[in-house]
């Protein structure tokens, strides 16, 4: 009877707080509706924790700025492997390999003739439409026999192009030195490269291609996934932030879901899941991967100077400090003029040189640059309207006096 009671002012209690009749302290004065305007119905969030909790439920909310566990990590267990060959491409239109430069081609298009039954002793091979060529790929997790992957194929001698290629089956092994992969097929090749009497045009590389689909898995790579006790996640952008949020909200999931905490941040990489005794481990990792957790990195600032890109996150701050900058310009003008010798002379006529230099100054405004956030601070950069090379100096300046608060990556 006192259980039953309870129930009912339990519940009675959640419609009363629910209903907005009492005072929000999160949302000041009035009836702590969310609209504000204090007779409003809108739910009370700290309510709802409040009943929640009393009530043994877990509610987990998506905040803001967040990213599902998928998208930023990824399981120990699903790890690529990379795959090498090397073979040839055969049917190019006179760009292949040189086999004088290239011996090593003469020799692998000699020992592929004798396999196929064809004696080339005592010839001498003078073919430019074959090209030696180092075939990569990445195997994935849990391939299976018989699915295809995608081959990249780079040449390795002197060819000029690999346009219209075919390569010939070449298999492809492990760091183990096992074979997993035979890779065939025509090459795709995206380059442009056109040459004339007095003019060259190229662009991208014409010595590199790909064959999507190009390979078939021959070997899987043992895989024992569901004879595991648990999962391990590996961060892509370590943090012991996000490591201990991501923590939390698998354990908020598992609470509800299995009644019993799972999860565990061993370090600012690796979160260890226990798989609970009457659960699926896949179906587990696909209910887990589609949580929602707050990411946080630290404050960095990546700087290319070959390129003049500039990367500033989000969290960068930066104290008050007055910048100048300046660039010196320094112009020579070249104006020699013509002395023409006097009439009856026996002079002849010269070039006197006649150089001018002038030097000055661009810019050199002094501007006050506070950054409590990314919209003031790089408001603050253009102000003083310079270049990118020159926003570079200024936060390697700004670095070296102590005002900038975040790590500067130079690339």
């Amino acid at each position: 009877m006192i259980r039953k009671l309870g129930k009912i002012v339990g519940i009675w209690i959640a419609m009363f707080c629910l209903a907005g009749s009492g005072p929000g302290p999160d949302f000041g004065a009035g009836t702590g509706t969310e609209a504000g305007n204090g007779t409003g119905t809108a739910t009370s969030q700290g309510a709802v924790d409040s009943f929640a909790t009393g009530s043994g439920l877990s509610f987990i909310r998506p905040a803001g700025a967040a990213s599902r566990i998928k998208d930023i990590a990824s399981l120990q267990a699903g790890r690529d492997n990379q795959l090498i060959g090397y073979g040839l491409v055969v049917g190019l239109q006179g760009t292949g390999d040189g086999l004088r430069n290239s011996p090593f081609t003469e020799q692998s298009l000699r020992a592929m003739l004798q396999n196929l039954g064809i004696s080339t002793e005592g010839g001498a091979s003078r073919v430019n439409n074959v090209a030696a060529v180092i075939v990569t790929a990445n195997l994935p997790p849990f391939a299976s026999l018989g699915s295809r992957i995608d081959v990249t194929v780079s040449s390795l001698g002197d060819a000029t192009s690999l346009r219209g290629g075919t390569l010939i089956m070449t298999s492809m092994s492990g760091a183990d030195g096992q074979i997993y992969a035979v890779a065939q097929g025509s090459v795709i090749v995206s380059a442009i490269n056109a040459q004339g009497d007095a003019a060259t045009l190229q662009q991208g590389t014409a010595t590199a291609g790909r064959l999507p689909g190009g390979a078939i898995i021959e070997r899987e790579i043992p895989a024992k996934f569901k004879q595991v006790d648990g999962l391990v996640y590996q961060l892509r952008n370590p943090d012991f932030t996000t490591a201990v949020g991501m923590a939390d909200v698998i354990n908020a999931f598992s609470e509800a879901r299995y009644g019993s905490a799972i999860a565990e941040a061993q370090d600012s990489t690796s979160v260890a899941v226990r798989k609970p005794a009457r659960a699926d481990l896949a179906r587990l990792t696909a209910e887990l991967e589609g949580l929602v957790v707050e990411t946080d990195t630290p404050a960095r600032v990546v700087v290319n100077e070959r390129t003049g890109t500039i990367v500033i996150g989000n969290d960068v701050r930066v104290s008050k400090v007055a910048v100048s900058h300046g660039t010196l310009t320094v112009q020579i003008n070249e104006m020699p003029t013509v002395v023409q010798p006097l009439p009856f002379s026996d002079g002849v006529t010269a070039v006197e040189p006649l150089t001018d230099i002038t030097a000055g100054i661009d810019g050199g405004q002094i501007a006050m640059i506070e950054g409590p956030d990314l919209r003031t601070l790089v408001a603050g950069l253009n102000s003083i309207g310079v270049k990118p090379d020159g926003v570079i100096a200024i936060l390697q300046g700004i670095k070296s006096a102590g005002a900038l608060h975040a790590e500067l990556v130079l690339q």
